[in-house]
Formats: structure tokens, sequence, C-alpha cells
């Protein structure tokens, strides 16, 4: 069991981690020097997961230096700002330090498009998040019941069309072009390898990163309007 699924009570699927595990074994631009700095295995995959039945999920892109060092996705910068929100909305206050920051998100399900942090913090390519999909789509499906997916930037938005149809592709891209796309929420058909499907409602948020100048000031106000459609 990974570091952070233990975290948040929910075991990672001994399958599903090996397969991750041999997935990252040749990958290129994996930061292993990174790993090395905080001595974490580069093949253990990032990933928070969280309760079966959790109300919500967080899907981001991938981890960054921090979730390296911590062994817990969303623990960053842009983690934090999420994680600020949800103690905001349970408790009415700040938070009063990092350790709350991670219990506080333990009854919300968690996941990235590739669970492994990049060089440069640079996406990965298309075709990593493809090689990663239909894993990544096994844990969303299979570990977790809900349907209400907060997305965070345009490469957890579209991650719903990898490997999907064209109608669907369609959607999403459509969708992404309304001015008010993170007000409002948008129904998808997830297809998984197998043949079957899952609905999920998108309600899609701007990447929480500092370095997304656009919208990382209004990041607060957005999440919160989110949290309060969700129900959180």
């Amino acid at each position: 069991m990974s570091t952070a699924a233990a975290h948040a009570g929910h075991s990672l699927p001994a399958g599903i981690e090996r397969e991750l595990r041999r997935e990252a074994a040749d990958l290129e631009r994996l930061d292993r020097a990174v790993y090395r700095q905080f001595d974490r295995d580069p093949g253990e995959p990032i990933v928070g997961l969280g309760p079966r039945d959790a109300g919500f999920a967080i899907f981001g892109r991938d981890p960054g230096r921090k979730e390296v060092e911590i062994g817990q996705p969303f623990v960053g910068a842009g983690g934090q700002k999420v994680r600020e929100a949800l103690h905001r909305h349970r408790h009415g206050g700040p938070l009063p330090d990092f350790e709350t920051s991670l219990s506080v998100g333990d009854e919300c399900f968690w996941i990235n498009t590739v669970p492994y942090k990049p060089e440069g913090n640079k996406a990965w390519s298309m075709a990593v998040k493809k090689r990663f999909q239909p894993l990544v789509a096994r844990l969303l499906t299979e570990c977790w019941r809900g349907d209400q997916v907060v997305t965070l930037g345009r490469e957890a938005f579209f991650w719903f069309g990898i490997g999907q149809s064209r109608e669907v592709r369609a959607d999403l891209e459509r969708f992404w072009t309304d001015e008010a796309k993170f007000e409002s929420t948008h129904r998808t058909t997830l297809t998984l390898p197998d043949g079957k499907t899952r609905d999920f409602t998108l309600a899609p948020l701007p990447h929480p990163s500092p370095l997304n100048q656009r919208w990382f000031k209004r990041f607060p106000e957005l999440l919160d309007r989110r949290l309060e459609q969700l129900g959180a």
C-alpha cells in the first residue's frame, strides 16, 4: 500500500500497482533526481484515492516536488489551496498546520492523470497519458462509487476524452470554449477498455498553480463555489 493510500484509509489494488510500476520502469522524463533527493522509490505511484463513497473526487494533472517529498498528492502550493478550501467549508476557519491539511482531505477521492512526477513539472505527453489512462480509469471506477469530479486545469478535464469517441471529445471541446465553464458542469460518459461505461459530472476549475497568473488569485473563490455546488 502506498503512503498516500494508507493516509486516506484506502488500499491501492495490488494488481493495478504492479501495472503502474511496470509502466513507470522505463518512463522517460520521470524526475528520478527528485525521487533520489527524498529517498523515494520512483516506481511507487503517488495516489491519494479515498473512501469508496466519497461525495466527490479531485482530479489533477501529476505530482510535484512536494508530493514526492511527502509521498502524497495535492500537498504542494496548488494542492494546499484545495485543502484550505475544504477546511474552510468543514470548520469555518483557516488551516492551522500542514498535518491538518492532510487529514482534512481524508473524505475526498484524490487522483491524477499520471501518478508520477515529470522532470521540470512539464505536463506528460499525450503518449504517456494514453499509456496510463486505462489504469487511472480503473482506479477511478473500481475504487470509487461517486460521479462528481472537480478537474483542476485543462489536462485533467480533457483526460476524460482520451480513448473516447469523437462525439465525447467534441462535447468536451465545446464545453471548454464556454466562458462560464468554471461555474457550470458537464456530464460525460467514460468508456473503459472492456466496454463498460460510467457517467461522470465534471466540474472544471483552472489549475491552482501560482504560475497560472490569470486564475491563481480567483481560484479560492471559484473553488468555494464548486464546493457549495457539490454539497461539500
